[in-house]
């Protein structure tokens, strides 16, 4: 291994957001002096803290995240850094999971509440279809499976078609059904459409629909029965305070209030960027905003004519991208009948699904989710009352909906789904402060199309068609969020984080501090993040 350069050792991350964060603990470990620019005032990008005050006092909602999955992989960044997730936070693990309310043509939805005992779910299936009920046991088996075997590949940098080619990966292939969707793979396990919904409404996650969703991605409902769904005391928030207070003590210096306006170049070394007008030296800059966004606005146009598939500004706005979300965050008096998770799955979801990716309209019959974390964690709201997230996935900006003059309309449409079909009633009555967020607005936080998901997970952009950790064409410049390999979604997110330290760390010359492929834990071993947390529930009967 050659001596470290010094020159190539001050790094700077674009973006205080779970991926820079976890980028920043991860090269400080290493050795690297490390220094991050953040636009806002404060950490967290889309996982940041909102507060809004209400007659009864302060609610606190989440802006962006509310599940928390596979704590272990962020564990494993807390543990490069020499400490661990369980002495910054509090996690209570969730039973159950959520609560589904399956939409039904001409019917009522049917409820089902997710539990991480797979016996006792593959029961609860049962009673909707006797033979998806036997299935469901089967089903996880095969995506443990799958999951053991993709997992070298989630883990690493996929830079051309040859890492596909590598002993691991090709053992991967037959687990992964790349011609399918996850759609069509389910009908080889459920034959209940109800019960194909509750383990296939996680391609949304990805901003997905499940009928063009790759199978691979089958996974996502087996991570979350077999390493449970998670809260974090005080919101995910507090996971992005406790990085950034893990990295600042590594000597990481964190500037908020820091919107970076360009990268600078000579040639296709990146030579630093510019904040306010003032250029800052850096050898290396690691970006942590929105893929596209970055890709657009932050790099000179001779720069980002280097990017192989991603070089010009048309080029990067006819990818395809995810959905968009429409959100509500509503301090109510009195609290909910709800679990800390619900979500509802439109009886026409197919037809939604549709309106959403491929016509661009809203829908008549929107799904909807609520988050009511006071069921599990009575700090989100005063006494006596409840902090309601609601979010209604959308087109995005790529669509003709004028969402400045629909925002009532959506507005209305999510109120009268929370009481309609989430049975709070009287919603609008009790709502002492609220605030929205719609498409145009994500949009407005450098959120390309306001594709609150990223690019979407199509198999043209996957792997190496994604925008790659070391971005392609250029030295120096690096990327890590839910815009490159593996993709969305916090745990995710991490693993980016993950690869590309490793990778920059072997470009410096340094000794990574992480742990190079760690191989999956036993499902009890997901448990140490909160080694004394008891499941929480929340007070609401499987139905």
């Amino acid at each position: 291994m050659p001596a470290p350069k010094e020159r190539n050792q001050t790094i700077a991350i674009v973006g205080a957001g779970p991926g820079g964060l976890a980028a920043a603990m991860l090269l400080a470990a290493s050795g690297a002096r490390v220094k991050v620019y953040e636009a806002q005032s404060h950490v967290g990008g889309r996982t940041s803290r909102l507060t809004l005050q209400g007659e009864s006092g302060d609610f606190q909602f989440d802006l962006g995240p509310t599940f928390f999955l596979m704590p272990y992989v962020l564990d494993e960044i807390f543990q490069a850094a020499g400490t661990r997730l369980a002495d910054h936070c509090d996690l209570s693990r969730l039973d159950p999971m959520y609560r589904l309310l399956l939409g039904r043509p001409g019917d009522a939805p049917l409820t089902l509440d997710a539990t991480q005992d797979v016996g006792e779910m593959a029961r609860r299936v049962g009673e909707i279809d006797a033979r998806d009920g036997a299935a469901f046991e089967r089903f996880i088996a095969d995506n443990r499976a799958k999951l053991r075997a993709a997992e070298p590949i989630l883990r690493r940098a996929i830079r051309s078609p040859l890492d596909l080619l590598k002993p691991d990966a090709l053992r991967a292939l037959p687990h992964i059904n790349p011609h399918k969707s996850v759609h069509d793979l389910l009908s080889k396990y459920f034959n209940h459409p109800q019960v194909r919904l509750a383990v296939s409404f996680q391609s949304k996650y990805l901003g997905m629909s499940p009928y063009d969703c790759p199978s691979l991605f089958t996974i996502l409902p087996f991570i979350e029965y077999e390493y449970g769904v998670w809260h974090v005391q005080g919101g995910l928030n507090r996971l992005m305070h406790a990085m950034a207070g893990v990295a600042r003590s590594m000597g990481v210096e964190i500037l908020t209030n820091a919107p970076v306006e360009s990268l600078t170049f000579d040639g296709p070394r990146v030579t630093g960027l510019v904040v306010d007008g003032q250029r800052h030296e850096h050898a290396q800059v690691v970006l942590n905003a929105d893929a596209p966004w970055a890709l657009k606005r932050l790099l000179p146009e001779a720069a980002r004519r280097r990017v192989s598939g991603y070089d010009s500004e048309q080029a990067i706005d006819h990818k395809r991208y995810s959905c968009s979300t429409a959100m509500l965050y509503l301090g109510i008096a009195g609290q909910a009948d709800l679990p800390h998770h619900t979500i509802y799955v439109s009886s026409r979801y197919q037809q939604n699904l549709d309106e959403i990716s491929r016509l661009g309209t809203l829908s008549e019959d929107p799904s909807a989710y609520v988050c009511n974390p006071v069921a599990t964690d009575p700090t989100m709201a005063p006494p006596g009352c409840a902090a309601l997230y609601a979010l209604m996935p959308t087109p995005n900006l790529q669509s003709t909906v004028d969402f400045k003059a629909q925002r009532a309309r959506m507005r209305r449409d999510m109120l009268d789904q929370i009481e309609r079909v989430f049975g709070i009633r009287d919603i609008e009555k009790r709502v002492e402060c609220e605030r929205m967020i719609a498409p145009d607005d994500w949009a407005a936080m450098n959120i390309n199309h306001g594709a609150t998901f990223n690019l979407a997970h199509n198999l043209g952009q996957m792997l190496h068609k994604r925008p790659r950790h070391r971005l392609q064409g250029l030295d120096g410049v690096w990327m890590v969020g839910g815009g490159t390999h593996p993709g969305s979604g916090l745990p995710v997110i991490f693993l980016s984080s993950q690869i590309t330290s490793s990778l920059l760390c072997e470009e410096l010359g340094l000794s990574y501090a992480g742990t190079e492929s760690p191989g999956l834990p036993p499902a009890s071993v997901a448990d140490m993040a909160a080694q004394s947390a008891e499941p929480a529930t929340a007070g609401v009967a499987a139905s």
